[in-house]
């Protein structure tokens, strides 16, 4: 997906009103409503860039945002720590998926987490939305606009 440029790219496609915040640069969205972890988002640049093609400034804000993002997601209640990951083999436009390991869980450290995530009982969608609205906040406090609330 989005190989041929924003075009084909569903990420540039998506409103950012359908992510949980974004600024100028940066959006974060969740993935997903069906998952076993307190949450899992994604965060993104809003541009159509992959690393290799990512512009100086936004590499120079890459470090900085996922250490934003991350301590977002452990706002989380249950939230122990986060897996930051890096899949791109099905999408041209650059995410870094933010997955929550629950407190207590310890068997799901490392590679476990994404491995085995589907066998956990599903979050049930009020908590999935509050845990939304708390990361939406957490990020806003530092600028950008938060928009699950």
């Amino acid at each position: 997906m989005g190989e041929s440029g924003p075009e084909d790219c569903p990420v540039c496609r998506k409103p950012v009103t359908e992510s949980l915040w974004a600024d100028e640069h940066w959006r974060v969205d969740p993935i997903g409503t069906d998952s076993g972890l307190p949450a899992a988002v994604m965060l993104q640049p809003r541009g159509h860039h992959d690393l290799a093609d990512l512009p100086a400034e936004r590499s120079a804000e890459l470090g900085p945002m996922l250490r934003r993002a991350e301590r977002a997601v452990r706002a989380v209640d249950g939230v122990a720590r986060v897996h930051i990951n890096r899949w791109g083999d099905t999408s041209a436009h650059l995410h870094f998926w933010l997955l929550a390991r629950p407190a207590g869980l310890l068997q799901l450290h490392g590679t476990f987490l994404p491995l085995w995530e589907e066998l956990l009982p599903r979050v049930p969608d009020a908590e999935r939305r509050e845990a939304h609205r708390r990361i939406a906040a957490a990020l806003a406090t530092e600028g950008g606009t938060a928009h699950a609330t």
